[in-house]
């Protein structure tokens, strides 16, 4: 019977946590210094919108393409987690092609992406339909997830499966082992976000943060809109998505690199709010944005690792084995049970290799 200690309990660290919990015999402790309920800059879950909007290339679908049957299979079938469908546009400019966040997007905004195959009822909007400044659309079903609801949806899902959560903050991933509930853990699994670069054993420089900052509002967009650029500075971006279950719609945002900044900018705030005005009139009934009811503003930080995400095994010294699940940047939701089920593998491996010395 392994146990396991997952470090981290945003939706990375509780995904893989909850893949674990259901297999008969795991005995699953999840350590974390920030919990679900919380609200830290340093803990970037509670902050995403978020949605499904893949962004990876083709090369790097995978983990995206996996986790979309099972964000579809809990809007459809499961109320509680918090996750429902929306219509979605996605809007491209030419001009945003040679930007940074036109390259970010370059795969969502394609009218020939990998993932026309995945969503429900992708097409390309006829020109007639393509909102002015826009030079093409495309339309698809995607998800939005009410962000609170659902991290505490798989705190209920882990607790009925018997894990523990034990709060810590530690100074060296080999201080994990020794936290499981049941005594020293088989396999230690690194979820640890943005934190993997001030962390112990592992400080993964190429880890940093992209700050982004949203505004939350009670209006209503009716569809959830993005667009590949803004002519605002090649960090900022927008979209809009309403997440499910009263829980009001996101405003965004920025995607500033290296920013550790974790207070809302109001010059900033006056500009997403125009941004959104101006790619969604129905927002505020044509009313400007004097006609935004605000509920709040937040700033989160992406964990984007340079090289891409690390879902790999690792020995440290001493003998600890380690499976590594960090580094999403904005994507941790619509890649979440696509990674989780890669470092479950990575688990068994190491697993299957202890159990045979």
């Amino acid at each position: 019977m392994p146990n396991i200690v997952v470090l981290g309990a945003g939706v990375s660290g509780l995904t893989t946590a909850l893949l674990l919990a259901r297999k008969p015999g795991y005995k699953v402790t999840l350590v974390a210094k920030h919990m679900p309920g919380d609200y830290d800059i340093e803990y970037t879950s509670p902050w995403a919108g978020a949605n499904y909007l893949p962004m990876a290339d083709e090369a790097g679908s995978k983990w995206e393409k996996n986790t979309w049957p099972e964000l579809a299979r809990l809007a459809k079938d499961v109320p509680e987690s918090g996750i429902h469908f929306q219509n979605t546009i996605v809007l491209n400019r030419h001009k945003d092609a040679s930007t940074d966040t036109g390259k970010w997007l370059s795969s969502l905004t394609s009218t020939t992406p990998w993932f026309q195959h995945v969503v429900p009822d992708f097409r390309v909007l006829p020109q007639s339909e393509v909102p002015s400044g826009a030079d093409s659309a495309t339309a698809f079903t995607s998800v939005c997830i009410n962000t609170p609801i659902y991290l505490s949806y798989l705190v209920s899902e882990l607790l009925s499966l018997g894990a523990v959560f034990k709060r810590a903050v530690l100074t060296h991933i080999n201080e994990a082992a020794a936290l499981h509930v049941k005594g020293n853990a088989d396999v230690v699994i690194n979820c640890s976000g943005l934190l993997a670069s001030k962390l112990g054993g592992v400080m993964d420089k190429t880890v940093i943060p992209v700050r982004g900052q949203i505004m939350l509002v009670r209006n209503d967009p009716g569809s959830m809109y993005t667009i590949s650029g803004t002519d605002d500075g090649s960090d900022e971006v927008s979209y809009i998505m309403q997440r499910a279950a009263g829980g009001g719609t996101i405003l965004g945002g920025t995607y500033q690199k290296g920013s550790w900044e974790s207070q809302p900018d109001p010059n900033t705030a006056l500009r997403i709010m125009k941004r959104a005005v101006a790619m969604c009139p129905q927002l505020t009934g044509g009313e400007g944005i004097e006609a935004l009811d605000v509920i709040r503003h937040g700033v989160g930080l992406r964990p984007l690792r340079e090289g891409g995400v690390r879902i790999e095994k690792e020995r440290l010294e001493g003998g600890q084995w380690v499976v590594h699940n960090y580094g999403h940047g904005g994507w941790g939701y619509q890649g979440s049970y696509g990674c989780a089920a890669g470092a479950v593998e990575l688990i068994e491996d190491v697993l299957a290799v202890k159990a045979k010395l």
